[in-house]
């Protein structure tokens, strides 16, 4: 049976809808049926067999076209929203028309900023396919590109109309990719979800195995924890900040890769342990705390280990950061209950520390 979770407030809340398979016929139809043409953002990471269930699914609508992007970061870029936004003109559409965004987290930012900017906004649909983008980033409204001076500073909030989340999908995601969602799901353990923190402690194995009932339960959990502060502080004015758990230093580490031979996920995931040590140093949380964090990470599999990369190396990126205001840093740690805070009142010392 499906669980649907309700997301956001009175004309901009919407459903997040999660099963074995959420995308049925009578959903989409339901949903879509006042719209006249239908354009369907998706990548060349996604299985063809997956294009043409959903290509069965929409045959409902005579006006319904396919755009294919690139896979990869690389693909959140303004030559992309450009082809985009050409296309969406060239095809005539209008406010009554609507876009579905079928894949990756970088599928669903793209798909989102172009609705958010076309025509000043038109409808869009999150069918995530990745467990990275099914519980954060299909969620919440951010939607983004990336510039060269940094990842996501180009964008807006713009909440879906709709998600639709299907956890079949995971059976075939790539190991890679897979261990990469897994990283934003811990976060939501770590800043508070306790329930989400027993559920990994006592089930690792079977998430690692992809169990999907297990599964189900972990991405509802995730979505509960986001949807009650995305709910609360929509445009990221307040406690919105604590879901950058880890970003700060993930997003460096991204950067000074150049978004390449490291996932996002998995970057947050050394990101968080970064902020775990600060959070340490600076007297929030005890050192049986820290070890219980870099445990957790560890029992699923994902990297802990981040000594390759250099302070010096990241500090040009963090000064590019979102959260600096003022020309301040603002950092998200954690306290001795589990709870996230943000805060720009820190010593550089426990920062540099944490590399040492």
């Amino acid at each position: 049976m499906a669980k649907i979770i309700k997301v956001g407030k009175k004309n901009s809340q919407y459903d997040v809808v999660i099963a074995r398979n959420a995308i049925t016929k009578t959903r989409l139809s339901k949903h879509l049926k006042s719209k006249n043409k239908i354009l369907v953002i998706t990548d060349s990471g996604i299985p063809s067999k997956y294009i043409r269930e959903l290509k069965n699914l929409l045959s409902f609508k005579k006006q319904l076209y396919f755009h294919e992007i690139p896979c990869g970061e690389k693909s959140k870029s303004f030559s992309t929203f450009i082809k985009i936004q050409e296309k969406l003109a060239d095809l005539k559409f209008d406010r009554s028309d609507s876009m579905i965004a079928f894949g990756g987290g970088v599928v669903g930012d793209i798909t989102g900023f172009c609705a958010a900017t076309y025509l000043r906004g038109i409808d869009f649909v999150q069918i995530p396919t990745t467990l990275l983008a099914q519980v954060d980033s299909s969620v919440g409204g951010k939607t983004a590109i990336n510039i060269k001076q940094g990842k996501n500073l180009v964008g807006s909030f713009n909440n879906p109309s709709l998600v639709l989340i299907s956890s079949k999908f995971l059976e075939t995601l790539p190991d890679i990719e897979y261990k990469s969602g897994l990283g934003e799901v811990i976060k939501y353990a770590f800043i508070g979800n306790k329930k989400l923190y027993k559920l990994i402690h006592e089930n690792s194995r079977k998430i690692k195995s992809r169990n999907l009932n297990i599964l189900e339960d972990i991405i509802e959990e995730s979505i509960i924890t986001k949807s009650k502060i995305v709910t609360q502080d929509e445009k990221e004015n307040g406690i919105r900040a604590i879901l950058n758990f880890g970003h700060t230093f993930g997003h460096a580490i991204e950067a000074s890769k150049n978004y390449k031979g490291i996932t996002h996920g998995a970057a947050v995931t050394l990101g968080m342990v970064i902020a775990a040590k600060i959070s340490y140093f600076e007297g929030h949380i005890k050192i049986h705390q820290l070890d219980n964090i870099i445990n957790l990470i560890d029992s699923l599999g994902l990297e802990s280990n981040y000594e390759k990369y250099k302070f010096k190396d990241l500090k040009k990126y963090l000064s590019n950061d979102k959260k600096v205001s003022s020309g301040k840093l603002s950092l998200v740690l954690i306290n001795s209950k589990g709870l996230a805070f943000k805060t720009n009142q820190f010593n550089n010392k426990s920062l540099e520390k944490s590399f040492a």
